[in-house]
């Protein structure tokens, strides 16, 4: 088997921090998705209609762009996927993730961070997105668990 990959999307820092003690634990490469235009706190203020994160997660068509396409995702088999949860899914940049590359064969194990609620319809909602992987609900980590935990969840893979 090929390397992991630990690929994650972090707003705010919270869950690259997560994802970057994952990759530890788990002697995977690390590569942050970053949107081509930075969230700002005015934008990621999810009690006000108008504001970004809002609007796109309103548009089940919303892709926000990348700002680069050089993940290195050919060379890794089993990919983490991080991300912190937005209205019980992925954020929409984790769809234009997806669909900047391809995924069949792979394995794309999710973790996410969220203030309440579980995946939701996460998976659900990101099959289309990558068509011939197999997408498996993980984790959520919250609470900055140590390498030793992280360890201790993937030996239940």
């Amino acid at each position: 088997m090929k390397k992991a990959l630990v690929a994650v999307f972090s707003a705010t820092g919270t869950t690259a921090g997560i994802a970057k003690r994952l990759a530890e634990a788990a002697s995977a490469d690390y590569y942050e998705i970053r949107p081509a235009v930075p969230y700002t706190h005015a934008d990621l203020n999810w009690m006000d209609k108008t504001a970004r994160s809002t609007r796109e997660m309103n548009d089940p068509k919303s892709r926000p762009a990348l700002a680069d396409r050089d993940a290195p995702i050919a060379e890794h088999d089993t990919i983490f996927l991080g991300f912190p949860i937005w209205w019980y899914v992925a954020p929409t940049i984790i769809n234009s993730f997806l669909e900047s590359y391809v995924f069949t064969g792979k394995k794309i194990i999710l973790f996410a961070t969220s203030g309440g609620s579980g995946f939701g319809k996460a998976v659900s909602s990101l099959k289309p997105s990558a068509p011939g992987a197999e997408i498996i609900e993980g984790k959520i980590l919250n609470r900055s668990p140590s390498v030793e935990a992280i360890r201790a969840w993937l030996d239940t893979l």
